[in-house]
């Protein structure tokens, strides 16, 4: 007995330590750290860089010698002179039954024009991939904060909602027990309920809104859906921290962000693309060596010690000589030089948009601090309202629909004033990306 209560301990014991090992506790800032590293864009961006690293290293071996090998094996069934031998010196017999010819060629390219500038293009293709990686990790960043601030503003939600329905449940209760004294008319307490009501269902939604906010953050963290995160920052702590106003004086360097980049990398591509084709039109030389070793027999001894070989070899070079294609080379060429002259047009459309974008983000970051501190200024007016005319009704100067109206006006200006914290941290990060800050 006392042996099975041992591991029934033992078995909760195990079972606590690894749910314990399942939660994650973290900040903004671990949350943002922890997706960099995994979340399913990063992996996969990660995986792109390293099949980039492995196409440049594809591209670069063109270029490096070349070995293959090769065996033939004939079995002559009919033979084309039977009964004829002929022999050389007692060592090979070309009408023999069985022959085997086993060989190696070394190639080693001379000179391409094109390998060239796949060498060039390789290169390019890794920082494309690099580039997006780092594109990647800042939309990561910003999907983190909007998705970490959401259950924040969920989970504030909730809790001025249970605390407005804690008051409007005590309110509901006094109207009801004045209205069996008849001091004051039904249509009062059914005012109130009809809130009560809508306040009830407003929270059953946002308890619903509150497990899907969850769920959003655990896959931007690359968790599974259901893993367990407690978030330690709250929405207060977050918005002090958003509050940046040397953010709207920093400078922006356009030659640095990663959109610029991106766009400059793809002119360049486009650049050795049309350098691809050019150097079609070039002649390529490679060189080889040949050796082959060939034994013939009248039955199949070709492992033997004592079969004969006779072994041969060449050493050649080739020289491809392009000529004539009618024109397609040109025409190629061409479509590559058009391409190249849309990447210039993108590149300047991208300089014009970025600069737009820092400007537009500048003034929505700076209208959403102006909206925080008008919902928050709000907010203490409508809670005086509410209390004013909750006093005026119990004391029966004030109708049930003057203390409603001020009810849902509180209740509006409560949401505004969430809203617009969420806004701050949001437009914050915006801003943050257009000006193309890097993650610490």
């Amino acid at each position: 007995m006392r042996k099975e209560v041992s591991i029934l301990l033992l078995f909760f014991w195990t079972s606590i330590v690894v749910s314990q090992e399942k939660t994650l506790t973290l900040s903004l800032e671990e949350a943002i750290t922890y997706a960099l590293k995994n979340s399913y864009n990063t992996k996969a961006a990660e995986n792109d860089i390293a099949a980039a690293k492995q196409k440049k290293w594809e591209t670069t071996t063109i270029g490096l010698p070349q070995i293959d090998g090769k065996v033939d094996y004939v079995n002559n069934l009919k033979r084309q002179f039977p009964g004829v031998d002929f022999d050389q010196d007692g060592t090979v017999d070309f009408n023999a039954k069985h022959s085997v010819t086993a060989g190696a060629t070394l190639r080693q390219l001379i000179f391409d024009g094109s390998y060239l500038v796949g060498l060039q293009s390789a290169r390019t293709y890794l920082k494309i991939s690099q580039q997006a990686k780092e594109k990647t990790e800042l939309l990561t960043k910003e999907a983190v904060i909007n998705a970490y601030g959401n259950i924040l503003v969920t989970e504030k939600s909730i809790e001025i909602l249970k605390r407005n329905l804690d008051i409007l449940q005590k309110n509901y209760n006094d109207a009801k027990k004045i209205n069996e004294n008849g001091l004051n008319e039904e249509e009062d307490v059914e005012q109130l309920e009809i809130t009560l009501s809508t306040l009830k269902s407003q929270l059953s939604a946002a308890e619903r809104m509150q497990e899907i906010a969850y769920k959003m953050l655990n896959i931007v963290l690359g968790n599974t859906l259901d893993a367990e995160v407690i978030l330690t920052d709250t929405l207060d702590t977050l918005i002090a921290s958003s509050m940046d106003f040397d953010l709207m004086a920093q400078s922006f360097n356009l030659n640095n962000h990663i959109d610029y980049k991106i766009a400059a990398n793809d002119k360049e591509s486009k650049r050795l693309l049309m350098r691809y084709e050019q150097s079609k039109a070039l002649p390529s030389i490679s060189a080889f060596i040949n050796y082959n070793a060939i034994a013939n027999s009248e039955t199949f001894s070709f492992f033997g010690s004592e079969q004969q070989w006779i072994g041969t070899s060449v050493l050649g070079v080739s020289v491809n000589i392009p000529i004539f294609s009618s024109l397609q080379r040109s025409s190629k060429t061409q479509q590559a030089k058009i391409a190249l002259e849309t990447s210039d047009i993108r590149l300047k459309e991208t300089e014009k948009r970025l600069d737009l974008e820092v400007k537009q983000a500048r003034s929505n970051y700076q209208l959403s601090i102006e909206n925080y501190q008008t919902a928050k200024k709000n907010l203490n007016l409508a809670e005086r309202i509410e209390k004013k005319q909750r006093i005026k009704f119990f004391e029966g100067i004030s109708s049930s629909f003057d203390l409603t109206q001020a009810q849902n006006q509180l209740y509006s200006q409560q949401q505004n004033y969430i809203q617009s914290m969420l806004d701050v941290i949001a437009k914050k990060a915006e801003l943050e990306n257009a000006l193309n800050i890097p993650i610490k």
